[in-house]
């Protein structure tokens, strides 16, 4: 038996949306974009909320970018958005090292991943620890890799240049030098224009296997990245919305966290596996960009 689908469908159901909530949390990719492309209404729709005085806070498991180069990325498609009000998993991983749970500074952190990760990190003061590695051409050469006491934490994200070396290096600094395992996020895959890769879950999953350890996991849809959230913008959870495309991460992040959810139907998932889905959700939209009307 489906479920049904609560879908918003007139203008009256919009202003209804608006008005019922305070703060909106979005997710980015298939909501705002997909790819290199703005999703059609998705920046007035925007730009009314913001006129009507809602706090608008972006929320993204993508950690290959810093916050700046994601403002920088709003801006290509001409929708302001101050770095602050942007929330990624790289961020929160550098938030929950120096502020949740104080990591030793003296320490190094070994990430694997995009450059965003390690702007984030750094721009909180942790130092970060980039190793040359030995050219593995056989099993013997793994014996140049060896464990570093100075490595306090290893964070993985999505790496596209990932290799054994750096695999190697993590493996044996979480199995040998007792150093934090933290992963950004545990998407399996990544969503690019109608196809699906191996995402950083994908990556994590090596490391989890070889070393038979459980990372600490930042993005959604895991409570800390909510938590810290909620602790810089103080929300009211009854009023806050929390709009995404995917039912085992945005909608589960805002079902966990206890605030009401928005489902939009132009990125991963269609009307058909929402319906059949156990994950509930609280109200559905064929697109962020119908919201728009409300402007017209």
């Amino acid at each position: 038996m489906t479920k049904s689908l609560n879908t918003l469908m007139n203008v009256e159901d919009y202003k209804t949306l608006v008005d019922r909530y305070d703060v909106f949390l979005f997710d980015c990719d298939g909501v705002i974009w997909l790819g290199s492309k703005v999703i059609p209404g998705a920046k007035e729709t925007i730009e009314y909320l913001k006129s009507q005085g809602k706090k608008l806070i972006f929320v993204t498991n993508n950690s290959s970018v810093s916050r700046a180069k994601y403002a920088e990325k709003f801006q290509k498609f001409n929708i302001k958005v101050e770095e602050q009000d942007i929330f990624s998993s790289a961020y929160a991983t550098a938030v929950y090292l120096k502020d949740v749970i104080s990591f030793d500074m003296s320490k190094y952190v070994y990430p694997i991943g995009g450059s965003g990760i390690t702007d984030e990190l750094r721009a909180m003061g942790v130092k970060v620890l980039e190793p040359h590695f030995p050219t593995i051409k056989n099993v013997d050469d793994v014996q140049g890799i060896v464990p570093d006491p100075s490595v306090g934490a290893v964070v993985v994200g999505l790496d596209v240049e990932i290799n054994y070396s750096k695999l190697a290096f993590a493996h044996i600094n979480i199995t040998k030098s007792n150093a934090l395992f933290i992963a950004t996020n545990d998407d399996s895959t990544l969503p690019v224009q109608g196809l699906t890769f191996p995402g950083a879950g994908s990556l994590l999953s090596v490391l989890i296997n070889s070393t038979s350890e459980s990372p600490v996991v930042m993005g959604k849809p895991n409570q800390i990245m909510f938590d810290c959230i909620s602790k810089a913008n103080n929300l009211d959870l009854s009023r806050t919305l929390m709009i995404g495309d995917r039912l085992d991460t945005d909608i589960e992040f805002g079902t966990r966290a206890g605030v009401d959810t928005l489902l939009v139907f132009t990125g991963v998932t269609d009307r058909e596996l929402a319906a059949s889905s156990p994950i509930s959700f609280t109200h559905s939209i064929q697109s962020l960009g119908d919201i728009s009307k409300l402007a017209q």
